[in-house]
């Protein structure tokens, strides 16, 4: 294996061997808790612009297969683990993950003490690095890392969102017959996509939803014209506020059609009606985070991927309030409008990867679809 180095912008630097491409990357240095979905992880649009460490030190112990992919490619700036096994045991692996990260072009790094650097992050916040092959002067990554841009105030959703409509036909998946076909559609529902995840799309297709999936740069007029029954607002990376086209737009749909959102949905709605956002010290990203359900007191272990977070405080005037907190630090993780048919989770009830515990969300989006149904449609 060639040498590989980490160098943080505070100039922590970590000594290990290449893992996938060789070459050199850069970007926003943070770490995930979940034990597994590494797959679904590369291929997140929502970590544009980020080097991902996972925390489980064994990572690839089941292989790549084609089918639990999240998007059209990876998006992921780099990679950081423990140990990307060699030899990956599982009926649907078809390679490693290794392999995988070489022939995606994805830069990472193995052998490095994940413990360590995530104890770092923690105390001293997400933070700009490198990943290199080619230079292993430790000063010199550094210094460079120091001058890379920050996530705030940058675009990333133009990176990764789609650049025309299209639909969706593809359902949950099965064991035996893998992704199946959806039941017949009940409800037209158009998704902005800010970097959508796939198994969105299968989760509002297998509940009987016409899915036309459109660009983030959609005005609400040409949305309005489709006459949806509901409008669903996507995950995706980046800063919010750095994202003014889809706050406009969201802005001009409240009150005209039942909207539902995720992740960054959750925070371009709190911005669309005038709320505030701010970035968290590290994020949260991992399959294993407790909130607590405040209308009915229901804990949930759930899947989250967000570095910025709505002040529930700056919407509540608005007629936003809070519905869901998460259990480690208080931070917001949902809300809904207290008249009009609107609401939207800070974490992923898709489930790729994660717990089930939240799926109910998609059935609470149904349920408002059918009660502001209009008649003749």
């Amino acid at each position: 294996m060639s040498a590989a180095l980490l160098a943080l912008a505070d100039g922590r630097v970590f000594r290990g061997a290449a893992c996938g491409a060789t070459g050199e990357t850069h970007g926003e240095v943070v770490f995930n808790t979940a034990m597994t979905g590494y797959q679904e992880i590369l291929t997140d649009p929502s970590y544009r612009g980020q080097i991902v460490c996972m925390t489980y030190p064994l990572i690839g112990n089941y292989g790549i297969n084609p089918e639990d992919v999240e998007s059209r490619r990876p998006w992921v700036n780099g990679f950081v683990v423990k140990e990307a096994c060699a030899y990956p045991s599982n009926w649907r692996g078809r390679m490693r993950l290794e392999d995988y990260m070489k022939e995606q072009g994805i830069v990472g790094i193995q052998g490095i003490d994940t413990r360590a650097l995530t104890r770092h992050l923690r105390d001293h916040g997400a933070q700009e690095g490198i990943i290199s092959t080619l230079e292993l002067d430790p000063a010199g990554l550094a210094e460079r890392a120091r001058a890379l841009p920050g996530l705030i105030g940058r675009d990333l959703v133009t990176e990764v969102t789609v650049t025309e409509p299209h639909g969706w036909s593809e359902g949950a998946w099965d064991r035996q017959r893998g992704y199946v076909e959806p039941p017949a559609a009940r409800f037209k529902v158009v998704a902005y996509d800010s970097g959508i995840k796939r198994n969105i799309l299968r989760q509002l297709a297998s509940m009987g939803c016409d899915v036309e999936v459109v660009p983030a740069q959609t005005p609400a007029a040409a949305i309005l014209e489709r006459r949806p029954d509901g409008v669903f607002l996507s995950n995706g990376p980046g800063d919010p506020e750095a994202v003014p086209y889809l706050i406009e737009s969201v802005r001009g749909l409240i009150g005209k059609a039942p909207i539902f959102g995720i992740c960054l949905g959750n925070q371009i709605l709190g911005l669309a009606f005038g709320g505030a956002t701010y970035k968290l010290k590290f994020g949260h990203h991992g399959a294993n985070h407790p909130v607590r359900d405040l209308l009915t007191g229901r804990v949930e272990i759930t899947s989250q991927n967000h570095g910025f977070a709505v002040d529930p405080r700056s919407v509540a005037r608005f007629g936003l309030e809070e519905t869901h907190v998460d259990l480690n630090d208080g931070t917001s993780e949902g809300m809904q409008h207290r008249e009009l048919p609107i609401f939207s989770v800070q974490y992923h009830p898709e489930a790729s990867p994660g717990p089930h515990d939240a799926h109910y969300l998609f059935h609470r989006f149904i349920e408002m679809m059918e009660t502001n149904r209009c008649p003749n449609t």
